[in-house]
């Protein structure tokens, strides 16, 4: 049997730990570096990079609060594995998605903010054995935005733009002229689609943490989706910000 810490050839190891971070009131995740920067910004002091698998994270001072800005990649199974390293070391008040998004309802606009009232996943789909489409056996059909977090940023009045609440879906595949119809058919009230979002939500429900996702529209899901019906992503990812740090200072 090794123990640790005992010198000699049966010892193991013991890796170096990683520096502590202090209590923080809100984790803010985004999938690129676009996404994340207006936070470092606006920030009145800037931690040091904390690197973990493919995420980076930064502890920041945003208004006199401590927030924990976290870079995650883009997808699923990226933004769920960072905020699981994230929320292994701290315990926010709240976690919020933040950066850009595709608008696939009909009537959302490029520039316009959503903020997500329900999250679903685009592509699961168990209906075969009785659940709903978007489902993940054994999970809710659908996870709820805090509702304080929500009503917070219902009473944001964006500088540019519409504010639009509504149900929010995510997978890993881009919405295009191809598969937006069957999208839309099998979400009529979806406004935006990204490819992290309902990951993160449905950490966030494991981890009873109250959480909210916000997105700037970047460009428009199918035939629409050309140079024309396009924002920059940092341009778009401003907009969410600004509506993030409205409601951590509500």
């Amino acid at each position: 049997m090794r123990t640790l810490g005992t010198q000699g050839p049966e010892t193991s190891e013991v890796p170096t730990p990683t520096p502590a971070v202090p209590a923080v009131d809100a984790l803010v995740i985004g999938a690129m570096a676009e996404e994340v920067r207006p936070y470092t910004e606006r920030a009145t002091e800037v931690g040091p990079v904390l690197e973990h698998g493919f995420a980076a994270a930064r502890l920041l001072l945003l208004d006199g609060r401590h927030v924990l800005v976290v870079r995650s990649g883009i997808g699923l199974v990226n933004a769920a594995s960072a905020v699981v390293a994230a929320l292994a070391r701290v315990r926010p008040r709240a976690v919020l998605s933040t950066g850009s998004a595709g608008g696939l309802a009909a009537d959302v606009a490029v520039g316009d903010v959503v903020v997500g009232e329900r999250y679903t996943y685009a592509s699961a789909d168990a209906t075969a054995f009785g659940y709903a489409r978007g489902q993940v056996p054994g999970m809710p059909a659908a996870y709820d935005a805090d509702p304080v977090l929500l009503g917070a940023a219902r009473a944001v009045a964006p500088a540019a733009g519409a504010l639009r609440t509504g149900e929010m879906v995510s997978g890993d595949s881009f919405i295009t002229a191809a598969n937006v119809a069957e999208v839309r058919q099998a979400f009529p009230a979806a406004l935006s689609t990204d490819m992290e979002t309902t990951a993160l939500a449905q950490v966030c429900h494991a981890y009873a943490v109250p959480f909210l996702s916000v997105r700037g529209i970047s460009d428009l899901c199918g035939p629409a989706a050309d140079q024309d019906f396009h924002m920059a992503v940092d341009e778009v990812a401003a907009r969410a910000a600004d509506v993030v740090l409205a409601v951590l200072r509500a």
